[in-house]
């Protein structure tokens, strides 16, 4: 069988709103906040994983996400991690699950209100559409990317990194209700550090007995914007990661 390649890519039906944030068709649901998605980004993954204290006396991170998207998420850890106080020399890696990558054009629209993040896109677009399965992106000497292109509830179990923060920007829990099931949260958890943490925008209960199931010690946090809650966690100690 062939394997699939960068022109068999499908991008999603995507819409954008008088705001100009870019919406998902299948799921009526937008990429990032309406009211600022970079704002939310600052508030909900790197706050609420206590990004950039924690790499200041770190050598090498890992990042996780599921949902790349518009890739917003990773261009504003990348411009927090080069701003950030840390070990010279200190390595991040950022690996991101997407099942449908946007077209460029519309990832270069999505970006555009903020200058600052364009040559990283520009970066990124030259390798667009990446191809199904791992790319492996360079950002300088620091900074690498790795995109899982495909369902990551087949590609997250199959990763053999772990993450020291995870980003769970996935649509929302009930429009897109298979990126927060118990089998793809407890993938999630076995592909944690010790110390692991997590976070992400909503607050939706069966999610967070998911993650607690998992073996996550979770707690709700303030949201952003409109959202009252949001939630945080941080893998437990192995003693107690056998729940039910």
């Amino acid at each position: 069988m062939r394997r699939p390649s960068p022109a068999d890519h499908v991008a999603p039906d995507i819409t954008w709103d008088e705001s100009g944030t870019p919406i998902a068709r299948a799921f009526d649901d937008p990429y990032f906040s309406r009211l600022d998605g970079r704002a939310e980004t600052r508030h909900v993954f790197l706050g609420l994983n206590d990004l950039p204290r924690r790499w200041a006396d770190q050598s090498s991170f890992t990042i996780a996400e599921l949902g790349f998207g518009t890739g917003l998420n990773f261009f504003e850890t990348v411009a927090a991690w080069r701003r950030a106080e840390r070990p010279d020399g200190a390595k991040l890696s950022y690996a991101a699950f997407e099942k449908l990558p946007l077209d460029a054009a519309d990832l270069e629209r999505a970006i555009s209100p903020w200058p600052d993040l364009m040559t990283d896109c520009a970066q990124l677009l030259e390798h667009w559409p990446p191809q199904f399965g791992w790319s492996v992106i360079g950002f300088g000497d620091e900074v690498t990317l790795s995109l899982a292109i495909g369902d990551a509830n087949a590609l997250v179990p199959a990763w053999s990194g772990a993450a020291d923060a995870w980003f769970l920007d996935g649509f929302s829990p009930a429009r897109n209700p298979d990126m927060w099931d118990a089998e793809l949260m407890q993938a999630v958890a076995d592909h944690t550090s010790s110390g692991g943490t997590f976070a992400t925008y909503t607050a939706a209960g069966w999610v967070r007995r998911n993650l607690w199931a998992a073996g996550f010690d979770v707690e709700k946090a303030a949201g952003y914007g409109r959202k009252r809650e949001s939630m945080r966690g941080v893998k437990a100690a192995p003693a107690s990661t056998a729940r039910t």
